[in-house]
């Protein structure tokens, strides 16, 4: 039974490659689209709001008043509390 499941396996792998046609040399191959999208802004996600929220926006999340601020390294953003003065 193994015998014939592993010759069923193999068969059908030949048989898939045979019927595949060979891409004709005449025609160009069409080049992929480099399409890079374009970097985004660092953005802090206000879960009350449901919204992202852009840096320097203030709000209050859950009765706290915070800011978003860029992280050290300016590739994302976090809220930070807002001090008392």
């Amino acid at each position: 039974m193994r015998t014939f499941l592993a010759t069923s396996a193999i068969a059908l792998g030949l048989t898939g490659c045979a019927t595949q046609t060979p891409a004709s040399p005449d025609k160009p191959v069409a080049p992929a689209a480099a399409a890079t999208p374009a970097a985004k802004a660092p953005q802090c996600w206000n879960g009350d709001a449901g919204k992202f929220e852009e840096v320097g926006s203030k709000a209050s999340i859950s009765g706290v008043t915070v800011v978003c601020e860029k992280t050290s390294d300016g590739k994302n953003a976090q809220w930070m509390g807002v001090g008392k003065k």
